[in-house]
């Protein structure tokens, strides 16, 4: 080998020299173990933080103290060897003569901030994800980065942004003025690219190994939610929930053989009045077939933004929140015993449209080829129906526009609202006044057409910032949750009276119901409490005022609606007609992204992505839940609406078929 060439890159020093002690800031890569150091440090403040948030509800004791703080180590170094891989790669590429420099010791002390500005402004992210979920970053935080504009319009409108991110500024800036002689002693030692090649090597490394060898998963040892969110770190599984967005059934859940898990099914399936179409054993359709006429009346569904049951005085609220929806079902048909199929608006908006449990993963609402479904707005417009879904923001969001036209509805979003109609409005849409001003306007216009009206109708107004016109409820607006609740109370009360005047009122049927409740935390996985929703029918001409107490899922409403107009039609639902099903055989379906429950007898079954399945009894008030021995018969029921559900919306079994 030639010696000048051995001389500038000589093979003995590609490797990992030891650093002494002394040396560790002198080092080219110095700035990156500074900075290592507090991006660790950082991250178990804010963990200290979100367990002092979470107080009892935490559980603090030694064992749990262990895994918040053991494990939540290993994930912060998980972490950082992916988040500082930029950082390494610009300090092996500069060349020495450059890196020392006067211009790279502001370059470094710049760039120092910055690094630590994000570090700052992610545990501040957290902080506030935590307060509204909390959880640590899932799903929807990676749903809400694809939405920029309304969630950053979101955040300015609820918290005081210029303010907070000024502070987090100038907390940076001191910090690494602090830090200053630290970081510029790198500037100090010559480094050769040879030299500096192994650490290069290690560092990149590292974050492959944690790729092939670290799973979010491992992280889930104990039985309280809270416990398992703290270890984890804010940055890693932001990432790991945007990779594992959605969740193959037979990979990731305990399953039965699939012949066997629709043969189960299928027995479940049939009510009095809907019998499987066909022998087929993968076929889930049902001919339902009702005797009499049909009640061809307009619909108008409500789904209602965060509405939990326990906000309402009937089920034991003391606050007056909701006066016109506690009269509404004094009048109507109320549901005491209903349970949301998630925790966020597409699960729910998924549950009313298409009638299925919660399939593992990302809602279908969001999924790709997620068109030509068999949904209500079909079912209506087989009737002769106008089917229309109403919405008071840009529908583009959570992919409602693509979703909903694409499934038998005509889309009615912010864009066909005059600004001139506008009493106010927040980054998520326009209050729920003048959304419900144009959906009388949509039901006008279908009277003066002839054409019976079905409307699904979406609120925003209950959500974080909680603003809506003032002089409409005794609390000012931005107030927080009380007042958002109870401003879409008075708006579904003004609703009704306004609707009343109008000649298709007492032709219509309304169906009110939450799309899930305002907050989905508890120290179990599924607290059960945390599902418990209203639903109610209010029709004065055509249903008398009664209560329904039986176990229901939200799944449940879209035949159930269909069976009160005593519609007869071909069927892909997975839900039952309330009416028409057997006392005893109730069940309902609940979960998150990842974990699925399935409710009978009182007791729930819990699926986890790591084929773990657990009988659990709930308590449906405090939403705690007691481990049961494993009960088969009912875990394979639960497999078996999942795993046949899951497989059918993947093979077709759930599309829109005409008849």
């Amino acid at each position: 080998m030639d010696k000048t060439l051995q001389r500038a890159w000589p093979l003995s020093t590609v490797r990992v020299p030891a650093l002494r002690r002394d040396a560790v800031l002198r080092h080219r890569f110095g700035p990156l173990w500074l900075l290592a150091l507090a991006f660790l440090a950082i991250s178990q403040l804010t963990r200290l933080a979100l367990l002092i948030k979470a107080g009892a509800a935490g559980e603090p004791g030694f064992g749990h103290l262990l895994q918040v703080f053991g494990i939540g180590l290993l994930f912060d170094l998980v972490a950082a060897a992916y988040f500082f891989v930029p950082l390494a790669l610009y300090l092996f590429a500069l060349p020495d003569r450059l890196y020392r420099s006067r211009v790279q010791r502001w370059a470094l002390l710049l760039g120092a901030v910055a690094w630590l500005f994000l570090m700052l402004f992610n545990a501040a992210a957290e902080w506030t994800f935590w307060d509204e979920f909390g959880s640590r970053y899932n799903f929807i935080a990676v749903d809400y980065l694809l939405y920029t504009h309304e969630v950053i319009g979101n955040i300015r409108e609820s918290y005081p942004v210029g303010t907070i991110l000024g502070g987090l500024a100038l907390a940076a800036l001191a910090i690494a003025w602090r830090l200053r002689h630290a970081l510029w002693a790198s500037l100090e030692a010559p480094s050769r690219y040879g030299q500096r090649l192994g650490w290069l090597l290690l560092l990149l490394a590292l974050p492959l190994l944690a790729f092939e060898g670290v799973d979010s998963r491992m992280k889930d040892r104990s039985d309280n939610r809270y416990v398992n969110a703290l270890a984890g770190n804010g940055v890693y599984e932001f990432f790991a929930a945007a990779y594992n967005n959605e969740l193959d059934y037979a990979t990731f859940y305990r399953a039965l053989p699939l012949d066997e898990a629709f043969a189960r099914l299928r027995r479940q399936l049939p009510t009095p009045h809907a019998r499987l179409a066909s022998a087929a054993p993968r076929d889930l359709t049902r001919i339902v077939a009702y005797p009499g006429a049909e009640k061809r009346l307009n619909v108008v569904l409500i789904s209602v933004e965060s509405l939990s049951a326990e906000f309402m005085s009937r089920f034991g609220n003391h606050q007056g929140l909701t006066p016109r929806l506690d009269r509404l079902a004094a009048q109507g048909l109320l549901l005491t015993n209903l349970y949301a199929n998630g925790t966020r608006t597409v699960r729910g908006l998924e549950a009313l449209a298409l009638s299925v449990p919660p399939t593992p993963g990302q809602s279908i609402v969001k999924r790709p080829g997620n068109a030509g479904l068999f949904s209500l707005g079909e079912v209506f417009k087989s009737k002769g129906y106008e089917a229309r879904y109403v919405y008071g923001g840009y529908g583009y969001f959570d992919n409602m526009n693509a979703f909903f036209s694409a499934n038998g509805y005509q889309v009615v979003d912010r864009t066909a609202i005059p600004a001139e109609r506008i009493h106010h409005e927040n980054i998520w849409g326009v209050a729920d006044e003048d959304l419900f001003t144009q959906a009388i306007e949509e039901a006008d216009r279908a009277w003066t057409d002839g054409k019976p009206s079905f409307m699904q109708v979406m609120t925003t107004s209950n959500h974080r910032p909680f603003t809506y016109p003032d002089g409409r409820i005794d609390i000012p607006s931005k107030q927080g949750r009380e007042g958002g609740v109870k401003y879409t109370d008075w708006a579904i009360g003004d609703f009704i009276d306004r609707a009343s005047t109008r000649p298709w009122f007492d032709d219509t049927v309304f169906l009110i119901v939450a799309d899930h409740c305002a907050s989905s935390a508890g120290k179990t996985d599924l607290p059960v409490n945390r599902y418990h929703i209203p639903a109610l029918f209010y029709s004065p001409k055509h249903i008398k005022p009664a209560e329904f107490g039986r176990l229901a899922s939200q799944t449940d409403l879209a035949p159930t609606l269909l069976g009160l107009l005593n519609f007869s039609y071909t069927s892909r639902f997975l839900g039952y007609d309330l009416f028409d099903l057997e006392p005893g055989r109730e069940r309902a379906f609940i979960g998150t992204y990842q974990d699925l429950g399935f409710i009978r007898d009182g007791k729930l079954v819990q699926l986890d992505s790591r084929k773990g399945a657990r009988t659990l009894r709930p308590d449906f008030e405090a939403g705690t839940a007691e481990r049961l021995a494993d009960d088969r018969e009912l875990t394979a029921d639960a497999i078996a609406w999942y795993q046949a559900a899951a497989w059918a919306y993947g093979h077709g079994g759930l599309a829109w078929k005409a008849h």
